[in-house]
Formats: C-alpha cells, sequence, structure tokens
C-alpha cells in the first residue's frame, strides 16, 4: 500500500460535532476532501445549510443535524441522531466547545462552571460513549477529541478556569479510552490547538486586543494560526496513516506552551 493511499478515507463517514464553522468546519471539509461523507451538527440552522454546502463542493454526502450539545440530554440526542441518520460512523470527532465566559474563579458562579464543563467535557463523554459502542461492535473506528494547549497549560489574561480544567480532562479521557478501547481496534488520540483565528477568538481578541498581544508575543513562530492549518492533523489521525498511534495528544499552538 502507497504511503497517499494511507489518508483515503473514501467509503467512511465522518461526524463532527460544531462542525458547522471553525475549526470543525475546517476538519470536516478536510475530511470530505479525503473521501469521507460527513455528517455535522450545530445548535444554528444557517450556519449549517452554510456549512453543507461548501463541503459539497468536495463531491460527498453531508448530513447536518440541528441540536444542542452542552446539555447531557442534547448531546445525547444528537449522538443517537447521528447513528440514526448516518447507519454507521467510522470516525468521530468530539469538536464542540468554548470558553463562553471570563469570570476569575472567586467569582464563577457554579451555573457556568457546570456549563462550560458539560459544554466541553460532557458532550465528549457522551458522544463517544454512543459512537463508540457501535466501533467497539464492528472493532473499528477512530475518535479525535479537540483538547486544546489550554489542557496543558494556562493561558495568560483569561480568567475563570473551568476551560483549562475541563480540557485537561478530555486529555485524560482520551487517554483512558485509548486503553479501554484499544483491543477492539478503536484509536483515540486529542488534538491540542492553540490560538487559531476563528470566530470565537476574533471575538475575544475584538473585546480584549491585550489579549491579541499577549498571545502574539508569546507564539515563537509570530502569528496566530490559521484555521485550515488544522485540516491535515485531523485527516492523519482520522486514516490509516495513524493506526498504530493512540493515546496521544498532539499540540499545534505555533509553539506558544514551548516556553
Amino acid at each position: 500500500m502507497g504511503i497517499i493511499s494511507l489518508f483515503d478515507l473514501s467509503g467512511k463517514t465522518a461526524f463532527v460535532t460544531g462542525g458547522s464553522k471553525g475549526l470543525g468546519k475546517v476538519m470536516a471539509s478536510a475530511l470530505a476532501e479525503a473521501g469521507a461523507n460527513i455528517v455535522i451538527a450545530s445548535r444554528d440552522y444557517t450556519n449549517l445549510e452554510n456549512a453543507s454546502r461548501d463541503i459539497r463542493k468536495f463531491g460527498r454526502d453531508v448530513k447536518t443535524i440541528q441540536g444542542d450539545l452542552s446539555t447531557p440530554e442534547g448531546a445525547e440526542s444528537v449522538a443517537m441522531k447521528a447513528l440514526e441518520e448516518a447507519g454507521r460512523i467510522d470516525i468521530l470527532i468530539n469538536n464542540v466547545g468554548g470558553r463562553p465566559v471570563s469570570i476569575p474563579t472567586e467569582d464563577l458562579p457554579l451555573e457556568d462552571w457546570q456549563r462550560i464543563m458539560d459544554l466541553n467535557l460532557t458532550s465528549c463523554f457522551i458522544c463517544s460513549k454512543i459512537i463508540g459502542r457501535e466501533m467497539i461492535k464492528r472493532r473499528k473506528g477512530k475518535i479525535i477529541n479537540v483538547a486544546s494547549m489550554s489542557g496543558i497549560i494556562i493561558n495568560k489574561g483569561i480568567f475563570g478556569r473551568t476551560y483549562e480544567t475541563a480540557k485537561a480532562a478530555v486529555v485524560a479521557f482520551t487517554k483512558a479510552l485509548a486503553v479501554d478501547w484499544a483491543p477492539y481496534n478503536v484509536n483515540v488520540n486529542a488534538i491540542a490547538p492553540g490560538y487559531f483565528l476563528t470566530e470565537p477568538n476574533e471575538r475575544w481578541f475584538s473585546e480584549k486586543p491585550e489579549l491579541k498581544k499577549i498571545a502574539e508575543e508569546s507564539i515563537p513562530i509570530g502569528r496566530l494560526g490559521q484555521p485550515e492549518e488544522i485540516g491535515g492533523l485531523a485527516v492523519y489521525l482520522a486514516s490509516d496513516a495513524s493506526s498504530y498511534m493512540t493515546g496521544s495528544t498532539i499540540v499545534i499552538d505555533g509553539g506558544y506552551t514551548l516556553w
């Protein structure tokens, strides 16, 4: 088998949570370009429609699911519907997440803590449980959890450490699943992005220009990441090229965490 053919995803189906914009859309598009059919889930109908139109340009089947993965009930409903719509899911990318607040820990309401944990961690657990159970039955599958460099280091200039805690737990969860599901030929790995110019980060930077300055000064490469720069890594982890890799967290941050 030639090296390029290892990256071919033809005949596979990938489910990407939060796949209607940002890094999720880029990863879904990259997998479609590599041959996979795509299922994307998001709360926003318009974003889903726009993303599905763009991804279909690669000639793949694209299904959309409108739902809220920020609650356990919503995540379960979306995951079950994804299985129903696709019939079989070969690749799961647990991408949905975010840091919607910047409140010091001493002032952070419990409701905000729980909401951010559910969005970033509980959704990952529920989707992995439901989709992974079917992968175990088939004895084959790929799960990619989107963690963050914030699960490894603590970000400068942002407060409220729920996000860091949740993403660190995603890294640990990735390792635990990798061990438990390795006998079933299910590879579980994580991507830990740094600062990319996604819509949420652009919003953060517009509200807190000092944060953008801190970020840029902390990145050895000297710039923020472009969303499309994550696509190749997602294809690698979703493909047979990474068949001997499991339990790993790959940091892609321009060198931010090297200091």
